[in-house]
């Protein structure tokens, strides 16, 4: 007799929903990164960097969201050349309830903002070394952060050379057991063009 797993089974007669959002990594002098405490789902009560959903009705791209969240929620205006695109996350099944596809980009040159309350919850300034302690979703500490570490311009600047893409979907439909495959991260790094 065949065994039916009853998540899949659920997905395949109640498809869950898809969602495309935008994170944004910001960093300041002190090698901290600005975080924002949840008050608020998904992940209520846990941190995450900033970011938010795309307006999909508008056919706003991910970077215009990306600029978007900026500016909405820690209140400074930027322009295309001020962020980079660092990779992309997907994630299956995601607490059981929907897909999710994630741009996930930088600002890229440090940026002063006061530790402070907005309606989505409290930004918080946190040492890179600490984010570990923080109660953070299990995916942004087991592989999120650990790829956006290595490919941050932020964190990883070296003369005259730009950190690659990377890409990973991450399987999240059993949650004793996640699962995560690098579809591209790159072998190192990649040259800029000199004009």
């Amino acid at each position: 007799m065949t065994k039916t797993n009853p998540t899949t089974t659920h997905q395949a007669d109640h498809p869950l929903p898809y969602r495309i959002a935008t994170l944004v990594y910001v960093f300041n002098h002190q090698r901290q990164t600005l975080l924002l405490h949840r008050l608020r789902p998904p992940n209520q009560g846990l941190y995450s960097p900033i970011g938010g959903k795309l307006e999909q009705a508008l056919g706003e791209s991910p970077y215009a969201c990306a600029l978007r969240e900026i500016h909405e929620e820690i209140g400074i205006d930027l322009k295309l050349p001020d962020i980079r695109l660092i990779g992309m996350v997907s994630e299956k099944g995601y607490e059981g309830k929907t897909h999710w596809l994630m741009f996930c980009f930088e600002i890229i040159k440090p940026v002063q903002v006061v530790s402070q309350e907005i309606p989505e919850g409290r930004l918080e300034w946190v040492d890179l070394e600490k984010i570990n302690t923080l109660p953070i979703p299990e995916t942004d500490r087991s592989i999120i952060w650990p790829l956006v570490c290595r490919h941050s311009v932020m964190l990883q600047r070296q003369a005259g050379q730009t950190p690659e893409v990377f890409s990973v979907h991450i399987d999240c439909t059993n949650s004793e057991q996640i699962a995560a495959v690098i579809e591209h991260e790159g072998t190192g790094y990649s040259r800029q063009a000199t004009d």
